[in-house]
């Protein structure tokens, strides 16, 4: 079948990256990595693309915005395999994550809102006991104390990390009496979790340690509204890469057969 798709007008490599400003070197490189289905050769041995090629192309390089290159490729290879049921749950993987990175969100602005209240409405306690007062409110309500490997596993990091965010000032978890380990209660998850999504919003750790002190001194909303929502235009820029990502996946499925 794949034969059968690929007849028809022939193209070089030169060809397929001009439209896309890419080297031939690259369009080679996507060819080995499985992102584009093998090309024919000429009797010279020279690589000889299709119009087919022209889709694939395209579909990665809609896919990448969306999905990141790693699982862009990931997604080409299992097509041009023939195996579309692997694709479609690697897709489903980061449209979960992107809804799961829009509840943190939710959950952040609705932690933020509980603390702002709190603090007008005990102004005098907004620099104590505050920073511990509305943990319910976070996007870990109801988890109890963790060790640092759980926590670690439930973000999926490494626990080396939650220690270079203690060391950064982000959670400060406090350490069990008879064992000497790093005990993490509802606040400090809920910080870990803030200090990961915003990690995953290309923050770094010195920008992401204000706001998390913000969250801590029921300091409102305020202070934190242009990261907020630069945050969220991230997520939904992200939600229409995945839309143009699938339309392109789509013409390049049809074009398969």
């Amino acid at each position: 079948m794949t034969r059968n798709l690929q007849s028809g007008r022939r193209l070089r490599p030169i060809d397929l990256a001009r439209g896309h400003g890419l080297s031939t070197q690259a369009i080679r490189n996507y060819e080995e990595a499985g992102i584009l289905p093998a090309a024919d050769r000429t009797p010279h041995g020279y690589r000889a693309y299709t119009p087919l090629h022209e889709r694939a192309l395209a579909a990665f390089l809609a896919l990448v915005p969306g999905h990141g290159h790693g699982t862009a490729a990931s997604i080409m290879r299992a097509v041009n395999e023939g195996a579309a049921d692997e694709a479609f749950g690697l897709i489903d993987g980061t449209h979960a994550q992107l809804l799961a990175d829009r509840r943190t969100l939710e959950a952040v602005e609705n932690a933020l809102r509980d603390l702002a209240s709190a603090a007008v409405a005990d102004r005098p306690a907004a620099t104590g006991p505050a920073a511990t007062g509305p943990a319910a409110a976070g996007s870990t309500a109801g988890s109890g104390p963790l060790f640092i490997g759980p926590l670690a596993g439930r973000l999926g990091i490494r626990p080396a990390t939650l220690r270079a965010w203690e060391r950064a000032g982000l959670v400060r978890p406090r350490r069990d009496p008879l064992t000497g380990y790093r005990v993490y209660d509802e606040a400090d998850v809920r910080d870990a979790r803030m200090a990961h999504q915003l990690r995953r919003g290309g923050y770094l750790l010195e920008q992401i340690a204000p706001l998390l002190t913000q969250v801590r001194a029921a300091g409102g909303p305020e202070p934190l509204e242009s990261a907020l929502t630069a945050w969220r235009t991230r997520l939904s820029s992200r939600g229409r890469a995945l839309l143009t990502g699938a339309a392109a996946l789509d013409a390049y499925l049809h074009a398969r057969g």
